[in-house]
């Protein structure tokens, strides 16, 4: 069962949705308030919700009059958001690793989408893929945990039911990575994952940034766009070009 990446197992079944099914929608939406008025991104904005997931940030950009086109490396969860499709709103399934064949006006990394991979030298060709599939004056958004916050107020432990499904969650910072350890008994049978993320803060998210040819014109720290603070803010969230 296990692959090498964590995410393509772990992302494509119905678990993880029933785990994070209690996602806050307000806060998603508000941040895409928030952003879409500051960067005052005109209607015509044709958005990549990369990656898009079953496409709750894809949908309320379209809602809000935005053209979107949400892509995933999951099949499942393409599979679920299609039926949310429209004229200016469309799901397909891409790997970020793979070359973004158009060009958008703005491209959307949310929600710690970011940092699966060991060797450095991958999470940047993903930032430089993203840089090519941009227009020339096109927008990049980056939502990404503050892995320094992150190491301060870690919760080792944790258990969570859903759904009658009881989840054995366990946190800790190991080898350069966040991992998250998620155990559980469903469907007659025992389950395991691990999701790892690279404890990216935010010198190395800079230094990554700048090699895949990026200019970071803002950095805010939270949903509400509050500057962003190393020691306090629960996200580092990047606008770059």
């Amino acid at each position: 069962m296990k692959t090498k990446d964590w995410f393509t197992d772990w992302f494509n079944t119905s678990y993880y949705h029933v785990l994070y099914k209690d996602r806050n929608d307000e806060e998603a939406q508000l941040f895409m308030k928030n952003i879409t008025m500051f960067l005052s991104l005109p209607k015509t904005t044709h958005i990549l919700d990369l990656p898009c997931g079953k496409g709750r940030h894809s949908v309320f950009l379209n809602s809000l009059g935005y053209k979107v086109t949400g892509a995933d490396l999951a099949e499942n969860s393409i599979k679920n958001a299609k039926k949310f499709e429209n004229n200016s709103l469309k799901f397909k399934v891409h790997d970020m690793r793979q070359p973004i064949k158009n060009q958008y006006d703005a491209i959307f990394n949310l929600f710690t989408s970011f940092g699966y991979f060991e060797e450095d030298k991958e999470d940047i060709l993903i930032l430089q893929n993203i840089k090519n599939g941009l227009k020339k004056e096109g927008i990049f958004v980056f939502d990404f945990l503050n892995a320094d916050f992150v190491k301060a107020t870690i919760v080792a432990k944790e258990t969570k039911t859903v759904d009658a499904i009881t989840f054995y969650i366990t946190r800790e910072i190991k080898n350069g990575f966040i991992l998250k350890n998620i155990t559980f008994f469903a469907d007659e049978k025992n389950h395991s994952y691990t999701e790892r993320v690279k404890y990216l803060n935010i010198d190395k998210m800079k230094a990554y940034f700048k090699k895949a040819g990026f200019k970071i014109t803002n950095i805010f720290g939270d949903y509400n766009l509050t500057n962003f603070d190393a020691e306090n803010s629960n996200r580092l969230i990047l606008v770059a070009k």
